[in-house]
């Protein structure tokens, strides 16, 4: 997709560092997830930040 903004990256990895364990492989469950414990009012920004999550999440499932 491209190179993210730096501050959907420190978002996403500050959230996986404190609330690793609520996020899983699936984009609308993190999306959810993010909208509940965060106070981001901009729907594209939320959802950027749960991709990111997303694929974070999936790529070091596939690493193990």
């Amino acid at each position: 997709m491209g190179i993210k903004p730096s501050y959907i990256k420190s978002m996403g990895v500050a959230l996986l560092e404190q609330h690793g364990a609520s996020f899983n492989s699936n984009f609308d469950d993190n999306k959810r997830v993010v909208s509940e414990i965060t106070t981001i009012e901009s729907k594209g920004i939320r959802n950027r930040v749960a991709g990111f999550v997303t694929r974070k999440v999936n790529t070091h499932s596939r690493r193990r």
